[in-house]
């Protein structure tokens, strides 16, 4: 990619994952052209690419937008999300490298900077970096593009409670931390349980804080969703 698809790729991922573009908004092409200093065909590379990962959706006729969350679409993510957390986790511990463990180490790191500083967008992009690279590491073909798929709706769902100003928010975020340090150390001693272990240990805690706003009143979802939750919070990702 030259350097106006290289920035646009990497700013909509950015966007995405972050709510700047909230789920379902139509894109507009020639704005981003101007704006990236690129014509329509490398920007229309960039919709394929950024569809194929799941961040966008391109319709005929109709041209691309963010991908939608619907009620579906938030039943899926929580059934699947353990099973596939766990079985990546398991795989990461068996295939890590050094360096990728250094790497982990790195984004864990600015995780933590951006929870002192409460910056909720570095949170939710060094957050999703570090369990990229955990994807990464598992080094699975087959489960490598559902897991993709999850992180950028973890992500966008995750920004939700971000966003909210919990009062239990830098407390839970603190924990997560310790729970990536956790992992790091399983991954450099290939402890394939304890990976596992930990890896469904992150899911009960993140669900345990981003459940209860998505699901508004009278919502379910087939799962033990809370009652007096924020609507509006649930009608922007419908």
């Amino acid at each position: 990619m030259n350097n106006g698809k290289e920035d646009l790729y990497r700013d909509l991922k950015r966007r995405v994952i972050t709510l700047e573009l909230e789920p379902g908004a139509n894109l507009d092409e020639m704005q981003l052209s101007r704006e990236y200093g690129i014509s329509r065909t490398p920007l229309r590379d960039v919709f394929r690419h950024l569809a194929g990962e799941g961040y966008l959706v391109i319709e005929s006729n109709r041209g691309a937008c963010v991908s939608p969350m619907s009620h579906k679409t938030l039943r899926d993510f929580f059934l699947a999300a353990p099973m596939m957390y766990a079985a990546i986790g398991r795989l990461a511990a068996r295939n890590a490298k050094p360096h990728q463990i250094g790497e982990l180490g790195i984004f864990q790191k600015e995780f933590a900077a951006a929870v002192r500083a409460g910056s909720t967008i570095d949170l939710a992009i060094y957050n999703n970096q570090f369990h990229h690279l955990i994807g990464e590491m598992a080094d699975n073909e087959f489960l490598k593009p559902s897991y993709e798929r999850l992180l950028i709706d973890h992500a966008r769902i995750a920004n939700t409670y971000y966003q909210a100003k919990n009062p239990a928010l830098q407390r839970n975020l603190i924990i997560a931390g310790e729970q990536h340090l956790q992992m790091i150390e399983a991954f450099r001693q290939h402890d394939e349980q304890r990976s596992e272990e930990l890896a469904y240990e992150h899911w009960v805690l993140s669900r345990k804080l981003i459940m209860p706003s998505i699901a508004p009143q009278g919502l379910s979802i087939g799962l033990e969703i809370p009652h007096g939750t924020d609507d509006a919070v649930a009608m922007r990702l419908s």
